[in-house]
């Protein structure tokens, strides 16, 4: 192997650990924007998706409108329940735990997703439970250590651990500027604080897994990925936007200035929903879903490293092995979806195999060599057998199959 194709091949995975960390990110300005400057998550939530769509919707247009079809209301109406579940509540209900926890909390609870959205698949007969199997086995397995973790995380704290010590502490800076924020936090740092934020976390989870079975139908109808990830930017953009005006219509909410609010906004709407998701994709495109499932767990280390360091967020032995169990959950489970796929890969091969019949006749030497208008007849019903394809029902399935294994893996990537 020459080093053009080592570099070549490193191309993805230096993409992936880029995409994490901008994703860690955006965990980090949430928490500086909403918890220490006191900016309305609502409001947060609103102009992310807004930045989004003005990014998003430009790329749609000159990516796909040559190829992209008619929209209809049923397209509409799904990326309308699209946009509310996997972005609207999913993003209020996270910020919402998160700023009663921390930023490594939340990030570690969402590598429940995978498991979630197989316990949901399995409740909607969308996903086989197969519990005879491996690959079934290992999805069970992983589904009760990711519970497990999220259990120990939440109701054990362990022993205080200070791998280094900085004198950096953005948090204490922006109090200092914001007290109104810091007494509104403090106010509920007790324990029912924690069980409140992991309740709202995993009710996140919920919602994103919800959104990312009705994210399958929306494929299914309408194949356009940048257009449809547009039009849920529109949706849940406006959405939240008619949430935060209905709650509180103060217009001092909504003032964006030169500082750490405006930074949030920008960074999470144009660079981790806009710039970020081209990256991914292109990452799928040329390594696969799978590939991109597996660097989920990454942006749990950089938040803990980067909260540890810039938020004076304090690590404890039961944040560390419950994280440490959601992330053995989530390998669980994507090791059993990627046995199955390969197993019903393997069966589809076969499958085509089967339909091409080879025939053989035995001519007996006794008997007599037929006539020739008798020999064209069997050369041509020997023709029609060998070159037998497989009808429309069994294209269907098997082309039914290949979506289906292929977007449980996309969807794990958090698009």
């Amino acid at each position: 192997m020459g080093a053009g194709e080592v570099v070549q091949g490193l191309k993805p995975v230096a993409a992936m650990v880029v995409v994490q960390v901008v994703f860690a990110g955006v965990n980090i300005f949430y928490k500086l924007a909403v918890v220490c400057d006191g900016m309305d998550m609502r409001v947060l939530v609103a102009y992310r998706y807004l930045f989004a769509s003005a990014v998003l919707a430009p790329l749609a247009y000159f990516v796909e409108r040559k190829n992209r079809t008619k929209m209809t209301w049923r397209v509409l109406m799904l990326s309308f329940v699209c946009g509310l579940s996997g972005g609207s509540l999913a993003q209020n209900l996270y910020i919402s735990g998160m700023k009663l926890t921390s930023a490594t909390f939340a990030t570690a609870m969402t590598n429940l997703i995978p498991a979630v959205t197989f316990v949901l698949a399995v409740l909607c007969r969308y996903e086989r439970l197969a519990i005879r199997t491996v690959a079934g086995q290992a999805k069970v397995a992983g589904t009760l250590l990711g519970v497990g973790g999220a259990m120990l995380l939440t109701l054990y704290k362990g022993a205080e651990l200070n791998p280094w010590h900085t004198h950096l502490d953005l948090v204490a800076a922006l109090e200092a500027r914001h007290p109104a924020a810091a007494a509104a936090a403090a106010a509920t740092g007790n324990n029912d604080r924690v069980i409140m934020g992991s309740m709202l976390v995993v009710g996140s989870c919920v919602f994103y897994a919800v959104w990312l079975i009705l994210q399958a139908k929306l494929s299914r109808e309408y194949p356009f990925h940048y257009t449809s990830t547009a039009l849920m930017c529109v949706m849940s953009g406006a959405q939240s936007a008619a949430f935060a005006l209905l709650v509180d219509r103060e217009p001092a909410r909504w003032r964006l200035g030169l500082d750490i609010r405006l930074l949030s906004v920008v960074y999470s709407g144009v660079l981790a929903s806009g710039v970020m998701l081209v990256v991914l994709s292109w990452c799928v495109k040329r390594r696969g879903p799978l590939f991109a499932s597996v660097f989920n767990p990454l942006m749990l280390v950089v938040v803990a490293v980067l909260g540890s360091l810039l938020l004076d967020e304090k690590m404890h032995v039961g944040t560390l092995l419950g994280a440490a169990l959601i992330v053995v959950g989530l390998y669980a489970v994507l090791w059993g979806k990627g046995r199955e796929t390969a197993l019903e890969a393997a069966k589809v091969g076969d499958d085509n195999d089967n339909h091409h019949i080879h025939v053989v006749v035995v001519v007996p030497p006794e008997q007599s060599q037929p006539q020739p208008h008798q020999q064209a007849e069997a050369d041509a019903d020997a023709t029609t057998t060998a070159c037998e394809q497989p009808s429309d029902s069994d294209r269907a399935n098997i082309a039914s199959s290949l979506r289906h294994s292929h977007r449980y893996f996309h969807r794990s990537c958090g698009f």
